[in-house]
């Protein structure tokens, strides 16, 4: 019996995601995954519905962002318009040990800002409860997602800076393995952000053991003046749970560290050789983001955020907090490399977009000092970007086997709930960018090898499903580019600013932008481990 054709895609030069050189090829999909790949025109098959003209264009599997921060915000908006233009069709959620779930006692409350920022009236504790209302949404790409620790931590023990004892310590296990088995692909840490900056080693080898066979994702420890030491541990995690590791948004940050890439390179090497399984992400630009109060002492987050204001506004402490971070900054420049993206307050939102160093000078005051009264003012929720990287050096990371892309951003939109100040470029522009910039015109990588690493390589890593090769019986999440136009257009200043050459995407086998329009439809699910 002839089988139906949803959607033929002609004549496209395809990248097949395996890493293999391109070749033409007619696409046909049935029924959400692709049913034939040829080089020849297939007749075998019934009734031919939509068909796209590829001649001309780039065919390749649809891109999987591996770092992505987005559980709050496709609940408030599930277009996720930044993403679906560049092409992605998949997001590994849950990372920065910030996940969606568990949401039990301090982890619940301390989201509640989020949640009442972004509109979003549902309230849950469990992976199942939060998948069931993010699926009655409609979604327009595929979500998977980790577990994140901190989540963990702060469902059990707080946000205090101490171990916890067998009892807590057998709990955060047991949510984790829950967890997993309602779908989530692994464990992801945060350690400089609270709870998780007060874990000790032995406490994540304790909680990977129990997901061994999945993976254990990282925003290090020090990703600058301890980054080795941070490489060390994260090998050590790997090493002694039998866990694959994963180092997020992999850097050298601050110019007093750029030379430490060679050590950086030859540690990863190093423990891949003796048989540890080691991959990284990097979005490609040589900024960062975060929250501002990123920069603060690690002690001063104990006891959650009521702690932490606490001792900005108390005279001493805020004098010892200032000691300590002029200590390590002393170079005026530092300021200058840090500018406000996201802030509240209405009176506030003339500094967004704008320097540290320069809003201290319209002040009137020294910027450490404005750091400071901003954070104050804000109750801590101030979105930052810092200028800390290097050229060279991020060519050199992406250019590496193991290294996939991650946007390190949620899904925003041009418009509504989830548009707010001026965030990092990267959430419109990170996969056009590293497709154009670094592979059509950097030469460093070869397109099949920048498609193998957006596709394949990261659906292999995280144990995505029948995903990220474009195969018979695979589903059909695909993108169809312009290779001599695909780039970004967002900038530092205009964020927003869709990306240019992304065609035609597809989501489990429907069209979600089309002459490179979104069409509004939502075809995306929510991807569990193991299912």
């Amino acid at each position: 019996m002839k089988q139906d054709i949803d959607v033929l895609i002609r004549g496209g030069k395809v990248y097949d995601g395996s890493g293999s050189e391109a070749f033409e090829a007619d696409i046909a999909i049935a029924v959400g995954r692709i049913a034939c790949v040829s080089f020849q025109r297939d007749r075998n098959h019934g009734k031919v519905g939509t068909v796209i003209d590829a001649e001309g264009l780039s065919v390749s599997p649809g891109f999987i962002d591996t770092h992505a921060h987005s559980e709050f915000t496709l609940l408030a908006d599930s277009r996720a318009e930044g993403k679906v233009l560049q092409g992605v069709t998949t997001e590994i959620n849950g990372n920065c040990g910030l996940s969606a779930a568990p949401l039990y006692g301090e982890a619940a409350s301390h989201r509640e800002k989020d949640l009442k920022e972004l509109g979003i009236r549902e309230r849950w504790s469990t992976f199942n409860e939060y998948f069931e209302i993010l699926e009655s949404r409609g979604l327009a790409i595929n979500f998977a997602t980790l577990t994140g620790h901190g989540n963990l931590r702060a469902s059990v023990v707080g946000y205090d800076d101490r171990r916890p004892d067998n009892r807590e310590s057998e709990r955060m296990c047991s949510l984790l393995k829950e967890a997993v088995q309602q779908g989530a692909f692994g464990i992801s840490t945060g350690l400089i952000y609270p709870p998780g900056v007060y874990a000790e080693t032995d406490e994540l080898i304790f909680l990977s053991k129990g997901v061994a066979h999945l993976i254990y994702t990282s925003h290090m420890r020090s990703e600058g003046d301890g980054v080795i030491e941070a490489i060390g541990e994260t090998m050590k995690i790997g090493r002694e749970s039998g866990i694959a590791v994963h180092i997020s948004h992999i850097k050298t940050g601050g110019k007093e560290n750029w030379h430490k890439i060679d050590d950086v390179l030859y540690a990863i090497r190093s423990a891949r050789d003796e048989g540890l399984k080691v991959t990284a992400d990097r979005y490609p630009y040589t900024a960062a983001s975060t929250d501002l109060d990123a920069v603060l002492p690690s002690w001063t987050y104990a006891g959650g955020s009521e702690e932490e204001l606490k001792r900005l506004t108390n005279r001493e402490v805020r004098a010892k907090i200032k000691g300590e971070i002029l200590s390590c900054h002393p170079s005026v420049d530092y300021w200058d490399r840090i500018t406000v993206s996201s802030v509240n307050r209405e009176s506030n939102k003339w500094m967004e977009g704008e320097r540290l160093s320069l809003l201290a000078e319209k002040k009137g005051m020294e910027p450490i000092d404005l750091l400071f009264d901003v954070l104050i003012e804000e109750r801590l929720r101030v979105g930052a970007i810092f200028h800390s990287m290097n050229e060279d050096n991020l060519r050199r990371f992406l250019a590496e086997p193991y290294l996939m892309i991650g946007s390190d951003s949620s899904a925003r939109s041009t418009h509504g709930p989830t548009r707010k100040g001026k965030p990092h470029p990267r959430g419109f522009g990170s996969f056009p960018r590293f497709i154009g910039r670094y592979a059509r015109d950097g030469k460093e990588i070869s397109m099949s090898e920048a498609i193998h690493k957006t596709t394949m390589l990261p659906a292999d890593t995280f144990g995505l499903r029948d995903r990220g090769l474009i195969k018979e019986g695979f589903y059909g999440d695909l993108v169809i580019f312009d290779e001599s136009r695909i780039t970004d257009r967002a900038t530092f200043e205009e964020p927003f600013l869709e990306p240019q050459g992304v065609i035609y995407v597809l989501v489990n086998g429907a069209p979600i932008v089309w002459e490179g329009s979104q069409t509004g439809r939502r075809p995306g699910r929510v991807l569990r481990h193991g299912r």
